[in-house]
């Protein structure tokens, strides 16, 4: 308590000093500031001081006063805060009564011309529930509320309120920063404007409040009238709407902007087509919706937009068009007949030495740019010349002024610009402080940093070589505005920042009702007051909780039943217990026996719903019998006997003790075994298929047994591939099935008696004696050749006889042979006798060189001697060639 008597202290000091926080304008105007102690409480502060004062005369009644003095301020806390966050709800009640009939006869007149319609007053009836809320009107300059009988300024062009005295002050420093740079002289010969500190809207000097005037301008200070809005005069606005249709407001003098005209005129659409119809002024300009129709710009199409304001849009249909010269046609907008082509004209001009060198043109070339009087490139001479002759040059000097302009070029006449002025001269740097000869036209600026402050006041130039005419600073402020929770965006500046623009929503708790505020005043307006019912959630297992207006803090306790399901299906008759307050024990130990007991701790905790009592009829597991047990107590039990439900075999049944029995896919009858029982474990003893030799591989079972998949091992018809096929297939098949089952699907191993392998696939009996294999039969002579069955050939139906071609070949062959016989006994003669003539030779001795050198004389040369063995078999080799040509030909 003492805390919150503190921070109301402080609240009621910042209150009373008015808040100039960021800029201080308020209080430069006129406002008083808190003096010491008054900011944080006044005098209260210093009752426990004059306590402790007399404490050395008497502890006892030192004690006691101190006492007294400290209830007391708790007291005193605890109505301020009582009366600064909380009203009752009757005064509450007038109060809102009170403002209901105020805003019933400030909108009467208006309402009295819509019919009762108030849609439009919305914006209006938030800037005059403002004005009644306290602490809603916050005043932007000084962050201070305004009050009912202060005197006030409304801006026109955001409506936003502020005191006479901050705006007359902040009006008196725009204009003193404004004017502060101009001299005696020029002061007062221009009327500088001032803006408003929230939307900167300017009015001019002459427009500084100096008068307390209500909102529509009629009654210079409005007297403080409880029925009334306040600072308003109770008369009918009239003022003029905006935009301005000829009619006046119609509301009571009110804050805010005027609501639209409720006026009732008659007035046609935007294209005069339909009937004339009654419309609210302020919504007089409406469209029928129907095609606009008027003829566009082009001349040749109609709009073809519904009905709309203003003039019609470009035509957006695309036509051919010829552009300006006639030259060229392109595909462009109806709407831009006239275009450029981008050629040169191109024409002869009527000198007829030279052609037009304009682009895409309309209308004649004109005359020659050469023709008629030409200056020379100085402009001192001129010449009377043909076109077709350029202008010579007159021999004076040139005489032009350069771009420095203070000196003239010194050439003779030229053609072209000028040189760049090389004279050396004095110059002076920008700031004059330094000079230095050099050229012309080289600027000179010096190092020198300007050391001027700028327009902010604060900061130096800095600038190289400044001509004093600084720039204007370009840091950014910085400064904490009064809100205290922003800081200046604007860039540095002399004067007081402007005021914060942002503003802050003030909630309820549900957040429904919320309340603006400049920036800054959030911390000390109070919530708004809430008329939706309580949202939150209840804090128990209840759905829903007593009907309360929305507030701040915890909700009041449940004081229903708890009615909650308990896991038996009833419903708790106690009361509810989520939050019951239960006694804390064993937390704090005592350190000795001169600590004295603290009283018990309780905590909110919730407690469980006791357990139910509803004796409820109990069936045992097995479903054989049903007991009567307690409800949070019951449940199935087994009463011991042998279950006896009929297996899933369908032959046995289950001989376990009574046990779980759960029904499957919504199966009624008792007697059918659960997925509980026990499992049949039996062999399957139903007899096989005939000429099946395995026996059933599941265990006991209801349905026929499966068809037998075991694999049975068989010889193929060849004898040769053991097969393995299934057991079902071989005993349910046919003999035809039996026999395309046996065999192996490879060609059949066996020989036919013609020596050729059978070429069908494994099968059972002999095999097919007529074989069809293509065998080759030659001629005798081995010459011809021809593919035939080799049936047809074992049985000598076909044969192969040789023609009088192959007869003429043997002749031939027998010739060649011959003829090699004769040609090789010859060879061995002569081989014969050259031994006997070297042998001879060995004899003689002396002679053997030169019959050596005969012998070389008289010896045959190559071609001579193999002639024989070459020309003869080449000849064999053409006739058979022949003979092979004859015979293909055939």
């Amino acid at each position: 308590m003492e805390a919150a008597w503190r921070q109301a202290g402080r609240g009621r000091g910042r209150a009373r000093a008015g808040g100039p926080a960021g800029n201080g304008l308020c209080a430069r105007s006129g406002a008083a500031r808190p003096g010491p102690g008054r900011g944080r409480g006044g005098g209260a502060a210093s009752a426990p001081g004059s306590g402790g004062s007399s404490l050395g005369a008497s502890e006892l009644s030192s004690q006691k006063k101190f006492d007294e003095i400290k209830k007391a301020n708790q007291a005193a806390a605890k109505k301020f805060v009582e009366d600064q966050f909380s009203s009752s709800s009757e005064e509450d009640e007038d109060i809102e009564g009170k403002q209901g009939e105020i805003l019933a006869k400030t909108f009467t007149t208006y309402t009295n011309q819509t019919d009762g319609d108030a849609s439009e007053l919305e914006r209006t009836r938030q800037y005059v529930n403002e004005a009644f809320q306290s602490g809603a009107l916050t005043c932007l300059i000084c962050i201070a509320s305004v009050k009912r009988n202060q005197a006030v300024w409304s801006c026109s062009g955001c409506f936003c309120i502020f005191h006479m005295p901050c705006i007359q002050k902040w009006a008196k420093d725009s204009l003193f920063l404004v004017s502060s740079p101009l001299t005696d002289d020029d002061f007062g010969k221009k009327d500088y404007p001032w803006p408003c500190p929230k939307c900167r809207f300017e009015y001019k000097r002459s427009e500084t409040p100096t008068r307390y005037y209500c909102y529509c301008g009629k009654v210079e200070d409005p007297e403080l009238d409880p029925w009334l809005v306040p600072h308003s005069c109770g008369q009918v606005c009239e003022r003029v709407f905006k935009p301005p249709c000829g009619h006046k407001c119609l509301l009571l003098c009110h804050p805010g902007p005027c609501p639209p005209c409720p006026k009732m005129v008659t007035t046609a659409c935007f294209c005069k087509k339909a009937k004339p119809v009654p419309r609210r002024c302020s919504t007089k300009e409406w469209s029928c919706q129907r095609q606009c129709g008027r003829k566009l710009p082009c001349g040749q199409h109609n709009c073809e937009n519904p009905c709309h304001p203003g003039n019609c849009q470009p035509c957006p249909r695309v036509s051919k068009q010829r552009c300006v010269c006639g030259r060229q046609i392109a595909e462009r907008l109806c709407a831009s007949p006239f275009w450029q082509c981008e050629q040169v004209c191109g024409r002869t001009l009527p000198c007829g030495n030279h052609t037009c060198e304009q682009i895409c043109h309309p209308g004649p070339c004109g005359e020659c740019p050469r023709s008629g009087k030409r200056p020379c490139p100085c402009e001192k001479s001129t010449f009377f010349l043909p076109c077709t002759e350029d202008v010579p040059t007159c021999g004076d000097s040139c005489d032009k002024v350069l771009e420095c302009g203070i000196h003239r070029c010194s050439q003779r006449c030229h053609r072209g610009p000028c040189e760049i002025c090389r004279q050396e001269v004095e110059k002076q740097c920008r700031c004059g402080k330094h000079t230095k000869r050099m050229p012309c036209h080289k600027p000179y600026l010096c190092e020198t940093k300007c050391a001027k402050i700028r327009d902010c006041q604060k900061h130096q130039c800095k600038r190289k070589c400044c001509s004093g005419n600084c720039p204007p600073c370009d840091q950014l402020c910085g400064r904490t505005l009064g809100c205290r929770n922003h800081k200046c965006p604007s860039v540095c500046h002399r004067g007081s920042c402007y005021p914060c623009p942002e503003t802050v929503d003030v909630l309820c708790n549900c957040g429904k009702t919320f309340l603006k505020v400049p920036c800054g005043r959030e911390r000390s307006t109070k919530p708004p007051k809430c008329k939706e019912l309580c949202s939150r959630p209840p804090t128990c297992h209840h759905s829903s909780q007593e009907k309360h207006n929305c507030h701040f803090g915890p909700c009041p306790a449940c004081r229903q039943s708890c009615q909650k399901v308990l896991k038996c299906g009833h419903l708790c008759p106690a009361s509810c217990h989520d939050e019951a307050l239960v006694k804390q024990t064993g937390m704090h130990q005592p350190a000795g026996p001169w600590e004295q007991p603290s009283e018990p701790a309780f905590i909110q905790t919730a407690l469980p719903c006791p357990p139910c009592q509803v004796p409820i009829p109990t069936e045992c597991l097995g479903q054989h019998e049903v007991s009567p047990l307690p409800c949070h107590s019951a449940g199935p039990y087994s009463c011991k006997r042998v279950c006896g439900q009929l297996l899933d075999c369908q032959n046995h049944t289950c001989v376990k003790e009574c046990h779980t029995f759960t029904k499957v896919n919504g199966n009624s009858d008792k007697k059918k075994a659960s997925p509980e029982c026990s499992r049949c474990e039996e062999a399957c003893t139903k007899p096989r298929p005939p000429g099946c030799p395995h026996s059933c591989i599941l265990p006991c079972h209801p349905d026929e047994c499966p068809p037998c998949v075991q694999m049975l091992k068989i010889k193929c018809h060849c004898k040769l591939t053991n097969l393995y096929i299934e057991c079902r297939k071989i005993t349910c098949a046919d003999l035809k099935e039996k026999d395309i089952l046996s065999s192996c699907k490879n060609q059949c191993p066996k020989e036919l008696p013609c020596g050729h392998r059978c070429k069908e696939t494994c099968h059972s009996g002999d095999c097919p004696q007529n074989c069809n294999q293509k065998v080759k039969l030659r001629c005798p002579c081995k010459r011809m050749k021809k593919e035939l069955q080799c049936s047809k050939v074992r049985e000598g139906q076909v044969s192969l006889e040789c023609d009088t071609l192959c007869k003429e070949m043997k002749r031939k062959a027998s010739e060649i042979k011959e003829a090699e016989a004769r040609a090789a006994i010859e060879e061995e003669k002569r081989r014969q006798q050259a031994e006997l003539e070297a042998f001879e030779n060995r004899l003689k001795g002396r002679r053997k060189n030169k019959r050596r050198k005969d012998e070389v004389e008289v010896e045959q040369s190559v071609w001579q001697k193999y002639k024989n063995f070459i020309v003869l078999p080449v000849f064999g080799v053409a006739v058979v060639m022949l003979a092979w040509l004859m015979v293909y030909n055939d």
